[in-house]
């Protein structure tokens, strides 16, 4: 019966490893692009980030909600380094439903700092409806759940990928002029063909950014490649924004490890000293 156990278990896991790998043969492995907060002492760009929000805000936010993250975490440290007030009057570009009042009605108000970013469409059907049957994800969390490339040992050493992923999707859309006849005649009705997308080649979502669809404060020409790149570092910090913070502890705690060490073997060396 153990047996039996076993080899159902062993079935099941080279299934999934199958699974797995006919999902990266669908997938077309994201652009390998480089970002500040890279590696063991990698950390966020300050001005990355507040670009990438701006896009958010303007483009994705139309679509996209964030319901993880509220409007005061823009202001945290480790974050995009806006002020309180600048957090306040970004919040109030937002409209948000409250109540019930005193009348027993819902209403809608100017979002606050303790809000959390609000869903463009009020449920998951409208959002179908607006967007041809298909169901925007919500980002918080985007970089976390969708991987750039596969294998366990590259993710192990170089991570999931997650914000190269978001970057490859962005920039990746295929011209239906450039599909050869065969592709192209596989074309559902309202879809964009895009090899970098995780669930198939066929997206509802058609492509976002185009040259100059934002200005950004700082004057940084906005480029379909530098809205990308900003835009999926500022979804790497949603779903990860006390990184900085984390690096920092786990920097602190080797150093503790090493010098405990030390002092243990400078103990074990001087108890055993009289024994050698």
């Amino acid at each position: 019966m153990n047996l039996l156990k076993t080899l159902t278990i062993a079935a099941a896991g080279l299934l999934l490893t199958f699974t797995a790998a006919g999902a990266s043969e669908i997938q077309k492995t994201a652009k390998d692009i480089s970002y500040s907060f890279e590696g063991p002492f990698g950390h966020f760009d300050k001005a990355q980030l507040q670009r990438g929000y701006k896009v958010y805000k303007e483009v994705c936010s139309s679509c996209h909600a964030m319901h993880l993250m509220s409007f005061r975490n823009l202001s945290q440290p480790g974050g995009p380094g806006f002020t309180d007030e600048q957090v306040k009057a970004l919040a109030a570009t937002f409209t948000v439903q409250d109540g019930p009042n005193g009348e027993g009605e819902m209403f809608e108000r100017p979002a606050l700092p303790s809000d959390r970013f609000p869903s463009p469409f009020p449920n998951e059907q409208a959002a179908r409806t607006a967007n041809g049957g298909a169901y925007p994800p919500d980002l918080s969390l985007i970089t976390k759940s969708r991987p750039g490339w596969y294998g366990t040992i590259n993710q192990l050493i170089n991570g999931i990928g997650g914000p190269q992923y978001v970057y490859s999707v962005l920039t990746g859309y295929v011209p239906d002029e450039q599909l050869t006849p065969e592709v192209l005649a596989e074309k559902p009705e309202g879809k964009y063909y895009n090899p970098y997308f995780s669930n198939g080649h066929w997206i509802g979502m058609p492509p976002p950014l185009s040259d100059d669809q934002v200005t950004f404060d700082d004057g940084t020409p906005a480029t379909v490649d530098q809205m990308a790149r900003d835009v999926s570092a500022f979804l790497a910090w949603t779903a990860e924004p006390k990184m900085e913070e984390r690096k920092r502890l786990g920097f602190m705690v080797l150093i503790y490890l090493g010098i405990l060490a030390l002092l243990l073997y400078l103990v074990k060396k001087k108890i055993w000293a009289d024994v050698h």
